[in-house]
């Protein structure tokens, strides 16, 4: 595989659409060198270290043996480049070792980390969530002790809470956490699932366990959050925790996913007892950001496979001369820059503490981004035709490994319920209403009148299925939850967009821009009878 980092893209969405430089006060030592300096090395780790590994990785997967899972060839030198690096540590608390960047900076990098090598990606990612909740929900002592390794990317970190019979519904788990005299626990149960939750890159694994204390009330309200190192803290012995299974999986072949066995192991609450939910959705919306990232960044590279066996394949003319080819690649590549930049705009958000606008966006980045790289991976195999389905062609991987993504962290059909649930509801609206806002003073600015009257009328879209969702009963809002979350994902897309282009006046993103004006928003008021279908319908058929 050959990847290039969009460099130009990336900026494009991440200074002009975003705002980055919002940040900057907030961020007085960084500059536009800096940014240049770190987006180029993080695309020459993809290019140069990661994306030789994709393909080899996926087919010579992973493998168990005697409690240990080893990493396909290759993996545990260029995970060793990584570290070297300090590419963990980019956004995390410089006071154990972390560079205090933006962390909109250190998702611009993951998106090349995942563009390159989903499988590989999947591990720095998950230890960054164990970061997050360590940083947020630790006593002083646990983030002494774990902070700086898990930052420097010597240790990594996973979590732990699906269980067999609990997956989304996190109340029904049993693990079970035994108080003991020195004030640890003794964790009891299996965890499934687990993306590298076993592996022999580092040499210790900090799992984040979801369990519930003897005695603790039923439900979630008795849930609690639990350090488990692989190895224990006091005398560096292995603890009794181990991978005894390993998933046959569609796609991600070179990252393991695993069936995780607690045997009475030791752990350590981290904050309250009862309040592990909690500290588990700070993991978990570092995760869904970064999930979304994931989806982005596997469309990129389908679409530059896709791109490149466009220009070099002939039936009759070169197929890029095709106008149907021509039509797919573009689409492709306008939802790619829509994507990119409601990801990096939710994590601007969060940097420059506006809580309300990286609550409304998470949900929408990671839905919305995960449903285009299934789409975009899909389109490539299309342009590839017949070489697409073989595996020889490459491009079938990119679809295998991308499907995952809207099931991660919470399906996108609970995505769009959180929308609905927490986000519209629970603050009736006033955060949609910046966005539509928004959305009309970008038309209001567009100099192309097509743009205008689309993106105008999709914000009058969005306005109106706003209104009902929010005056709708709970099961028949819940019923177009689905297809809200997608028209406000076009929307604020091409929002953003039209702000980049009003700010660079580039030429070939205004055509691209216009371009998603004609195929995507031209389609939102198609969503209204979706979103107003009531749940009755549903119910008519046994």
């Amino acid at each position: 595989m050959t990847y290039t980092a969009p460099i130009a893209d990336m900026r494009f969405a991440l200074e002009a659409c975003a705002d980055f430089w919002s940040l900057r006060a907030r961020y007085p030592d960084l500059d536009e060198d800096l940014l240049a300096a770190i987006l180029e090395g993080a695309g020459a780790l993809a290019a140069e270290t990661l994306a030789p590994l994709n393909r080899s990785g996926d087919r010579a997967r992973v493998s168990l043996v005697n409690d240990v899972v080893a990493a396909p060839p290759g993996f545990r030198e260029a995970y060793e480049v990584f570290k070297q690096g300090g590419w963990q540590g980019l956004a995390a608390d410089p006071t154990y070792g972390g560079q205090g960047l933006p962390r909109s900076l250190a998702l611009a990098v993951m998106e090349t980390l995942h563009a390159a090598n989903m499988s590989f990606a999947l591990l720095p990612m998950l230890t960054l969530g164990a970061i997050e909740a360590i940083e947020h929900h630790g006593a002083p002592d646990q983030k002494a002790l774990y902070l700086e390794k898990l930052i420097s990317g010597e240790w990594s970190g996973t979590m732990n809470l699906t269980e067999p019979q609990a997956g989304s519904d996190l109340a029904a788990l049993t693990t079970k956490a035994a108080p003991q005299a020195d004030g640890s626990y003794a964790i009891t149960g299996q965890k499934i699932f687990i993306t590298w939750g076993e592996h022999d890159l580092a040499p210790n694994i900090i799992h984040l366990v979801l369990a519930r204390i003897e005695g603790a009330p039923p439900g979630s309200k008795g849930i609690s959050l639990f350090i488990v190192p692989k190895f224990r803290d006091e005398d560096g012995s292995r603890n009794a925790v181990r991978c005894i299974g390993l998933e046959e999986k569609m796609g991600i072949h070179a990252s393991p996913t695993c069936t995780m066995a607690y045997e009475g192991a030791t752990g350590w609450l981290i904050g309250e007892e009862n309040h592990g939910l909690a500290a588990m959705f700070t993991m978990m919306n570092a995760a869904r950001l970064n999930v979304g990232m994931e989806g982005v960044g596997v469309a990129e590279a389908a679409y530059q496979k896709a791109l490149a066996y466009a220009k070099e394949r002939k039936q009759g003319l070169v197929i890029i001369e095709h106008p149907d080819v021509r039509r797919m690649l573009l689409t492709m590549r306008a939802k790619i820059q829509a994507g990119r930049a409601i990801c990096y705009a939710c994590a601007v958000a969060a940097d420059g503490g506006d809580k309300a606008m990286e609550d409304l966006l998470t949900p929408i980045a990671k839905a919305w981004s995960t449903d285009l790289g299934v789409e975009v991976a899909s389109l490539g195999v299309q342009i590839h035709g017949g070489m697409g389905f073989v595996e020889e062609g490459g491009a079938a991987q990119f679809y295998r490994d991308a499907r995952i993504a809207p099931i991660y962290e919470g399906t996108n059909g609970i995505q769009a319920i959180d929308l609905y649930g927490r986000k519209l509801l629970g603050d009736r609206g006033e955060a949609m209403g910046r966005v539509i806002a928004m959305a009309r003073d970008a038309a209001a600015q567009s100099k192309d009148p097509r743009v205008a009257a689309r993106l105008g009328d999709a914000a009058t879209a969005l306005e109106e299925a706003t209104d009902y969702m929010l005056s709708a009963e709970r099961n028949d809002a819940l019923a177009g939850a689905s297809a809200y979350l997608s028209l406000a994902g076009d929307v604020i897309g091409g929002m953003l967009m039209a702000r980049g282009v009003a700010k660079t006046e580039d030429a070939e993103k205004a055509a691209l821009l216009a371009f998603y004006a004609e195929i995507v928003l031209s389609r939102v008021g198609s969503y209204l009878p979706l979103i107003k279908l009531t749940a009755a319908p549903l119910a008519a058929l046994t």
